[in-house]
């Protein structure tokens, strides 16, 4: 018998964004890069010690709108912990909903979270040792894009 996969809440990543740059139509969508310009990592983490730390103010979400408004992400950036760890992330995901919803979410209006499919998998690399149960385990999140950020709750696949 295999395994039953159950998920558990590990941390939330806020990451404050900047003012969205576009490439333009390339072919298969429209291409955007959104700075990420900081931001914090709170959470129990995996073993209930916790994780705070500090987004870095680098790195971006490079995005592909698709011709029927599903958003494919493609986020790459760090953070350092409390304690001198550098992590690096990338998230990729989804994200998608009503039109118009979405239209507002682009012109920096409130939209409810829950109205918006925001699905991620983020993946982790560390040298640090204490972190290095972030490279040695799969991870899902549900993000909610707001007009100054994104909240990425991120879960480990037990």
């Amino acid at each position: 018998m295999t395994p039953v996969l159950q998920t558990k809440y590990v941390f939330t990543i806020t990451a404050r964004i900047g003012q969205v740059t576009s490439a333009g139509e390339i072919g298969t969508g429209v291409r955007r890069i959104i700075p990420i310009t900081g931001g914090e990592v709170k959470g129990p983490g995996l073993d209930g010690a916790g994780i705070w730390g500090n987004v870095c103010a680098f790195g971006a979400d490079f995005q592909i709108i698709r011709p029927n408004e599903l958003i494919e992400l493609e986020a790459k950036y760090a953070f350092e912990t409390e304690d001198g760890a550098i992590v690096y992330v990338e998230n990729r995901g989804i994200r998608f909903g009503p039109v118009e919803l979405l239209q507002k979410l682009k012109r920096g209006e409130p939209v409810d979270p829950a109205l918006i499919y925001f699905r991620t998998t983020p993946r982790f690399e560390t040298g640090h040792e204490k972190y290095r149960w972030l490279m040695q385990h799969l991870f899902v999140a549900s993000a909610a894009r707001h007009a100054d950020r994104v909240v990425v709750d991120v879960h480990v696949v037990l």
